[in-house]
């Protein structure tokens, strides 16, 4: 009975941004890539991007899926998974230059 628990816990999906400084983020699978302008998020609800400045990691809590980001949100978007992949490369492609 507990595992049931855990897998409703880890489904669930929430976005909450509070005055475009801070976003709570659950149902987080994995950190794919981040910076100070982008983050690249594994969620239960499929990839997300999150852009911005100024961009920190204030909590992350792996085992529940719980992450707080503080910094200017300018947007998130979630991206179809092909369309991940080729954000990641992106991404790799400008860490690289």
């Amino acid at each position: 009975m507990e595992q049931a628990n855990m897998e409703l816990v880890a489904s669930n999906h929430e976005v909450k941004i509070v005055d475009r400084r801070e976003i709570y983020l659950t149902g987080v699978k994995k950190i794919s890539s981040f910076d100070h302008e982008e983050f690249l998020l594994e969620t239960t609800m499929g990839p997300l991007l999150l852009k911005g400045s100024g961009l920190e990691i204030l909590n992350l809590d792996t085992h529940d899926g719980h992450v707080r980001i503080k910094g200017k949100i300018n947007s998130y978007q979630y991206l179809e998974n092909s369309k991940g992949k080729e954000k990641d490369e992106s991404f790799l492609a400008k860490l690289f230059k």
